[in-house]
């Protein structure tokens, strides 16, 4: 099947960590892989800006999205799609910057593998005391902490997007009871229900861990506020693997520190990086990860390219794109 030429610009970002770079090398490679469709495209691969004009004037497609996405339209009149490297979004809303008739998809499907063995590791040090027990080891202190065998605890998961349906997968696999909360209680297939977040104030009380794998909207702003956290019974735990401001951070280390809850992992914290000074850094019983829960640290861009190549079939093709933003939703 042929094609005409279509214009791509990639746009990166030196302060970003060099796993989410999509450098000439790792094009390379994503377009061996991808001969067919890669043969129709002229691509060019810009830094901060440095070429970003220029291409935009005749780009089709936009892999990353720019610093400035000020008056695009005029900008990049040939635009049609633009593509985020990333999974969230929030950074960017509103969309009223999009463009009319442009297609926002976001990275969406390139996270779960990792996540779901995150999420294993985070089952399993909570329910074994592993914070406590690595904080006797640098206090030297000998304290005996058993803890029974995991099957049969509930999880509560919040969200079931990738990295929620990867944080069930994991749950499952450790013998635990899922009960899934989203916007609606469409079924999923790791969970053994599935409720609409307006149900949550009764489900907390009867979850072992509750995850936070939600899109940061106005909706799931402080989902799991001080009122909620209070509802949760004190062998609980908390674990946060989708955007610091969905959970009460200070409320959250207020239960701790009283021993109101068992313990937390979180992997995204506000600001990041998180200053020295941070109360954050001394509380017991949590554990805080640098937002490396979901990303590949070796094939992140091969496994990003490799979803966006899928997307460009349907692009050339003239098939609605997976992946689409909505701005009314905000994911």
């Amino acid at each position: 099947m042929t094609y005409r030429k279509i214009r791509v610009h990639i746009e990166n970002a030196r302060n970003k960590a060099s796993i989410y770079h999509i450098t000439q090398e790792r094009w390379d490679a994503a377009r061996s892989r991808h001969g067919a469709l890669a043969r129709n495209l002229q691509v060019t691969i810009g830094w901060d800006g440095d070429i970003l004009e220029d291409a935009l004037r005749t780009a089709s497609i936009l892999v990353g999205v720019p610093a400035r996405c000020d008056n695009l339209a005029a900008r990049a009149p040939a635009l049609r799609w633009i593509h985020a490297t990333s999974a969230g979004v929030d950074g960017l809303l509103p969309l009223d910057w999009l463009p009319r008739g442009v297609t926002f998809t976001n990275n969406r499907g390139a996270h779960g593998v990792k996540a779901g063995q995150y999420m294993r590791m985070a089952y399993t040090m909570l329910h074994s005391h592993m914070p406590q027990i690595i904080a006797n080891q640098h206090a030297r202190r000998w304290e005996q902490l058993f803890s029974p065998n995991i099957a049969g605890r509930t999880a509560l998961i919040a969200g079931l997007g990738d990295l929620g349906e990867a944080a069930a997968r994991a749950a499952k696999e450790l013998g635990l009871k899922v009960i899934g909360v989203r916007r609606t209680a469409r079924k999923s297939r790791y969970a053994d229900a599935v409720h609409p977040y307006s149900r949550l104030d009764r489900l907390l009380p009867r979850a072992d861990f509750v995850v936070l794998a939600v899109p940061l909207t106005p909706e799931t702003h402080q989902l799991l506020n001080r009122e909620r956290l209070k509802l949760m019974k004190p062998t609980a735990s908390v674990i946060n693997i989708s955007r610091a401001p969905v959970v009460d951070c200070a409320a959250l280390a207020e239960q701790l520190r009283r021993g109101k809850l068992a313990g937390a992992i979180l992997d995204v914290v506000d600001p990041e990086p998180l200053p020295a000074g941070s109360p954050l850094w001394d509380v017991p019983n949590l554990v805080i990860t640098p937002h490396i829960s979901c990303d590949d640290g070796d094939h992140y861009v091969d496994i990003s390219l490799d979803l966006w190549f899928e997307n460009l079939g349907r692009f050339l093709q003239g098939k609605p794109l997976k992946n689409r933003v909505d701005p009314r939703r905000g994911y």
